[in-house]
């Protein structure tokens, strides 16, 4: 395999493209139990039919763990709405529509959403009383088994050239409650600061999925103390206004 054509880097990581291959190469500190979870999430979501590069292995190049797909060509839809800001209502509605086509699938073998977010509560830099109220809502709420990608954003779709959507990434996918993966791409538009759109696009796929926002609404601190375990300074102060439970009792 040629790694002499990078498309893409990554904190602890460089995706390469060899072909009609994609070549996503870890840093020799990533966990060996990560690389080979994701590569296991991907083959698991792929035998749901939904339309995703397809995982051909997983290797080690000059000592370092590498997960190998096929390589989409296209632009991202992310790239796509910047070229194109005038069909932004378009694209929203092919953007709710995946996601709910996502949620749509079952995949008994992945891991539990609850369980992960759990884990990222314990874990994040907070008092034990905040730590103690996330842990009680989240146990409050409903447990489902839906696919959940965990980073539904624009940026990971490809439209290829016969206008098909495939969606990638998916390290941080689990089953659980749909609101939850909303929850969280709301928050990315949030933290990239497009706040207009991610009012829209909670707005389209509360319309769409006859969902109460105030439901999603409730996944926010969870979603948001999942995020602040990232440790990115910049996000800090919004994260934390989101965390504030007492909003959401």
């Amino acid at each position: 395999m040629k790694l002499d054509n990078v498309i893409a880097t990554r904190p602890a990581k460089t995706i390469f493209r060899d072909g009609d291959k994609v070549i996503k190469v870890f840093d020799k500190d990533y966990l060996k139990s990560d690389i080979l979870n994701e590569a296991l999430n991907q083959a698991r979501v792929e035998e749901t039919g939904l339309g995703i590069p397809k995982l051909i292995e997983v290797t080690k190049i000059d000592g370092k763990w590498a997960i190998v797909s096929d390589y989409i060509e296209g632009d991202t839809l992310a790239e796509v709405m910047k070229k194109n800001p005038e069909k932004l209502d378009e694209y929203l509605e092919m953007f709710v529509g995946l996601q709910m086509e996502v949620h749509s699938k079952r995949a008994p073998m992945l891991n539990k959403l609850k369980d992960k977010m759990n884990r990222k509560i314990s874990a994040a830099t907070l008092d034990a009383t905040t730590r103690y109220d996330l842990h009680t809502i989240l146990e409050s709420l409903p447990k489902h088994t839906k696919v959940c990608h965990g980073d539904f954003n624009p940026s990971n779709i490809i439209i290829s050239s016969d206008g098909k959507a495939h969606i990638i990434d998916w390290a941080h996918a689990t089953q659980g409650n749909a609101s939850a993966d909303v929850a969280r791409t709301y928050l990315l538009f949030w933290l990239s600061g497009d706040t207009e759109t991610a009012d829209k696009y909670m707005n389209l796929f509360c319309k769409k999925s006859d969902t109460a926002k105030q439901y999603i609404q409730k996944w926010l601190p969870i979603v948001a103390a999942s995020q602040l375990v990232k440790d990115k300074p910049e996000e800090h102060e919004l994260l934390m206004k989101w965390i504030d439970v007492r909003d959401y009792e």
